[in-house]
């Protein structure tokens, strides 16, 4: 039987450390795809009705589910830059896991549901996104199209949460 305070972690986790750590997820695709030149980058937090904009991020009325990184083209586009592009919000939820770790183990953070629940759901998106997979969309799983750009059998650079931006 679940208690109130169940409940009320249940609550913050979804509509709160979910939606951080898919901003870290999708800053770690961005942060590459900058690295590689790409050009009209945008972080989409979310799905629905667009709610509000700010810098190159949009904030949907969905915020808590999911969201993409959308681009337009990459000065440096080969299997090596994609394959990193799509590992990278892995790369930067595993770092998220390990820097909150330390942290803890080092005293600077308080062991907490908080941090316990945001390490959690880091490795969930982490795993979730690694696994060799196509969803069911028919889009590849990062760790697939990660795979796919490797053995250059990926063309379209478009997975769960990548897009390129068509000309509008």
């Amino acid at each position: 039987m679940l208690s109130m305070f169940e409940v009320l972690k249940f609550l913050v986790s979804f509509f709160l450390i979910l939606p951080v750590v898919t901003f870290i997820h999708l800053s770690g695709h961005i942060f590459f795809v900058s690295i590689f030149g790409g050009t009209e980058k945008k972080l989409v937090i979310g799905c629905g009705k667009h709610l509000f904009s700010f810098w190159r991020i949009e904030v949907r009325k969905y915020y808590f589910w999911n969201g993409a990184c959308e681009f337009k083209s990459l000065r440096y586009d080969n299997r090596l830059t994609n394959m990193i592009i799509y590992l990278g919000g892995s790369i930067f939820n595993f770092t998220s896991i390990v820097i909150v770790n330390w942290l803890i183990y080092s005293g600077r953070l308080e062991d907490s549901v908080l941090w316990n629940q945001f390490i959690y759901f880091s490795f969930y998106v982490l795993f979730f996104s690694l696994f060799p997979m196509y969803f069911s969309d028919g889009s590849p799983s990062d760790g697939k199209a990660a795979v796919l750009s490797l053995k250059n059998e990926h063309d379209d650079k478009i997975t769960d949460d990548i897009q390129i931006r068509k000309d509008d």
